[in-house]
């Protein structure tokens, strides 16, 4: 263990840093180990971990003097913000800043910075084809994160921005399963029209940052973009039909619609399927499979990720 070089893990007990914090310890040879930093040491997950052969520490994203401390004497560190649990792009840059400080203090020989576009690059706030949120975001749950790329890069840190995907796992946690419509029959609902959206297993973010860390002068100051497949609405309804063994429907519903579904996000969430369908092209281009694929030899597709998970997801 001494002579491992520790990566410390921000949002251990969640579900990119869970995966990344599994990686580590699933490769007892790899030559690191894991910190897990958690608010809550006491939590099931957390003791979890520890279990599993973490060393678990306390650390608030909001109190980036914890961070500093958590980051101390380690190796890396992977940073990541937590936009659904305040929907608050400006606690979400602030988090950041405290997160790239916290790196550069430590001395760290790698980070990595969880990440996604800052959409008003594409779609500048004048441009009326989607809503502006919040005053000064097309995006909000993008742009924060984007924007605070800027907090690492300008600090000249070692650093990947490593661009993620619509996780497979929002099937089971954002109510995007199937539902039964007025004709009794299952379908999804997305507003993709017929684009292809890029998509991981939340498990595989973890795993592909993993193998981005043990690349570090492959990976260092690049901007790494990951997904397990591309599939349209109706490939996704394929996928789900098989799994379920019955028929499975696409609802490729407009955006405004989407919008004004009444959840909490349904505005962002529209806007940002209105993004990853007008710039479906880029988006994906930008995530390379047989990159991700390398950085993660396990990587899954949709339909082995549904077959491992489809009893989780609620169908209505």
């Amino acid at each position: 263990m001494a002579d491992k070089k520790i990566i410390a893990v921000v949002g251990a007990t969640g579900a990119q840093g869970g995966g990344l914090v599994r990686a580590i310890l699933d490769d007892a040879a790899g030559g690191f180990t894991a910190r897990a930093i958690t608010r809550d040491v006491n939590s099931e997950k957390a003791q979890a971990l520890a279990r599993a052969g973490a060393e678990v520490v306390a650390g608030d994203v909001d109190d980036a003097e914890s961070i500093k401390r958590a980051f101390a004497g380690a190796y890396g560190a992977y940073c990541v913000t937590f936009f659904w649990d305040h929907f608050s792009p400006e606690k979400e840059l602030a988090q950041a800043a405290g997160m790239a400080q916290a790196v550069k203090q430590a001395g760290l020989m790698h980070a990595i910075w969880s990440t996604l576009e800052d959409t008003r690059q594409w779609v500048p706030l004048s441009d009326n084809r989607m809503p502006t949120l919040m005053g000064k975001y097309k995006v909000p749950h993008f742009d924060a994160k984007g924007e605070a790329n800027h907090f690492f890069t300008d600090l000249g840190l070692p650093v990947t921005l490593l661009a993620t995907s619509f996780y497979w796992d929002n099937f089971i946690y954002f109510g995007m399963g199937p539902k039964k419509g007025a004709d009794g029959k299952l379908a999804i609902a997305l507003p993709m029209g017929d684009k292809k959206l890029p998509g991981i297993a939340a498990e595989d973010i973890g795993r592909c940052a993993y193998g981005i860390f043990k690349e570090p002068t492959k990976y260092v100051r690049k901007t790494v973009g990951i997904a397990g497949e591309y599939l349209t609405g109706a490939e996704m309804a394929a996928a789900f039909g098989k799994a379920l063994g019955k028929e499975v429907g696409y609802n490729a519903v407009p955006f405004e619609v989407y919008r004004g579904f009444g959840f909490p996000g349904a505005d962002d969430l529209g806007n940002m399927f209105q993004f990853n369908h007008d710039f479906s092209e880029a988006f994906c281009v930008a995530r390379s499979i047989p990159g991700s694929r390398a950085l993660n030899p396990r990587l899954q597709t949709f339909e082995q990720w549904l077959g491992a998970n489809v009893g989780r997801i609620p169908v209505k």
